[in-house]
Formats: C-alpha cells, sequence, structure tokens
C-alpha cells in the first residue's frame, strides 16, 4: 500500500507544476520545443550538496549526444549502475535524478552511467536506441551490473535489455524499473477509467508525447517503442517476471 508521503506527493506535485490535460497539440509541441531551446543541457548537480566535492564527472559523446559517469570520490566502484532518466521522452535530466542515483550509487557502491539522451519532439527513439544500445553492450558486460530507469526511462531501459538478449549482447545483473512506461500505444484495459482518478495521467497529454517519440503511428507497437508489447523471457530478473 502506498505511503502517507507517497500520497500527499501524488497529489502536490502534479499541481505545483500544474500538470494539466492538452487542447491543442501544436500549441503544446511549440511550447516544448521553446523551453529546449532555453535549457541549460548541462548535468544538474543542485539537489546533491557538495556534489563537486564529493563526485567526479567523465562526460562523453555516445552518438552525438552526452553521457555522464558519475564516480564517488576516494572510491573504486564494485559494480556500474547504467541509468536511463524518464520524463515522457520531452523533458530532460531532473536535479532529483542526479540525487537518486547518486544516493543509489553510494549504496549500491557502484558508478552511475547517466545518459542524456536526445528528446521529443525534436527527436525519436531512432536518434539515440543504436548508440544507447552500444553503450549498454559495453558497460553492462561488467560485473555486477545493473540496468535501471524511471517512468520513460524505465521503459527505455526495458527496451535496451530485449535488444541486448535479441542480439546476444551482454546484459546486466540486475534490472530495476520505477513505473516503467511500458506500452506507448495506450491499449491497455482500464487506461481511461484510471485516467479519471490518477492525477499524473492525462491520456491526450501521454498520446502525443508517445507519438513524438515513436515517430511514425508503425512504429508505436514497435518493442523498440513499446517493450511491454514484447517478450519478457530470456531479461535480467525474468524468472520473477508474472505474466498474465
Amino acid at each position: 500500500m502506498p505511503s502517507l508521503r507517497h500520497e500527499f506527493l501524488a497529489y502536490a506535485v502534479p499541481r505545483v507544476r500544474r500538470a494539466a490535460e492538452i487542447d491543442d497539440e501544436p500549441a503544446e509541441r511549440a511550447r516544448i520545443e521553446r523551453w529546449h531551446a532555453s535549457l541549460d543541457r548541462s548535468l544538474p548537480t543542485r539537489a546533491v550538496p557538495g556534489f563537486e566535492r564529493r563526485w567526479s564527472v567523465l562526460t562523453e559523446d555516445v552518438g552525438g549526444f552526452p553521457c555522464y559517469t558519475l564516480t564517488r570520490r576516494g572510491t573504486t566502484p564494485r559494480r556500474t549502475l547504467l541509468y536511463v532518466h524518464g520524463g515522457a521522452y520531452m523533458a530532460p535530466i531532473d536535479p532529483l535524478h542526479v540525487r537518486y542515483v547518486t544516493r543509489l550509487a553510494t549504496r549500491l557502491g557502484a558508478r552511475v552511467v547517466l545518459p542524456d539522451y536526445p528528446l521529443a519532439p525534436e527527436h525519436t527513439w531512432r536518434d539515440s536506441y543504436a548508440a544507447l544500445l552500444g553503450l549498454a553492450a559495453r558497460v553492462l558486460g561488467e560485473p555486477a551490473s545493473l540496468l535501471a530507469g524511471d517512468s520513460a526511462g524505465g521503459g527505455y531501459a526495458l527496451a535496451l535489455a530485449q535488444g541486448l538478449r535479441d542480439q546476444a549482447l551482454p546484459q546486466a545483473e540486475r534490472m530495476l524499473l520505477h513505473s516503467p512506461w511500458v506500452d506507448l500505444t495506450m491499449s491497455a484495459p482500464g487506461t481511461a477509467a484510471a485516467a479519471v482518478w490518477d492525477p499524473w495521467l492525462h491520456p491526450g497529454k501521454a498520446h502525443a508525447y508517445a507519438g513524438w517519440w515513436a515517430g511514425t503511428p508503425e512504429d508505436l507497437a514497435r518493442t523498440e517503442v513499446s517493450p511491454g508489447l514484447g517478450e519478457l523471457a530470456g531479461l535480467p530478473g525474468a524468472d520473477a517476471v508474472r505474466h498474465p
């Protein structure tokens, strides 16, 4: 059962951020493109006290976009965590993502690999998938590696795990997906009913963001976009997955 803190945040955060349904998709697209143009896309570390003193950051280009490797100073990481951030495929890395992954890395004795993949609507999955798959194959081939993500990033992480499996590439030892968005077709029974009471779920907005990320209606059901429609066998922790 969700905690009281979770219930409060689920109610308050969408209201503070003025989350709402859209009634004009072209206007929403233009708004997000203006927002993207104004963004400082450097790694947002302000939610981590003493970040510069406590963490080192290696930045590399991966297929035309940056990827950050965070290592706690004075430590020798025992494992690697590849984390794919969420944000409906249209929002960048948030300061709270950085706060979460540094805490997770400290508890796990891990270094964090955090790709800053290009966002919709200016980009689709095709602009980052191959590069991220290559990155995943490289870093997850190390011992005790983990693949994780939240929301859209959780869905993207699952899509990467399926791609690694299908191409017989190195796979993570463990996978952690927080509320992953795994079906961008929005075809699950009960979705419309859930939107009535769910403070985060706005179907019109979700359909718009999904369409931008897919690029074409035909790509919406591809497993690279909607991995929940694909096969789950042979993935990290697949023995614990419950199938309907």
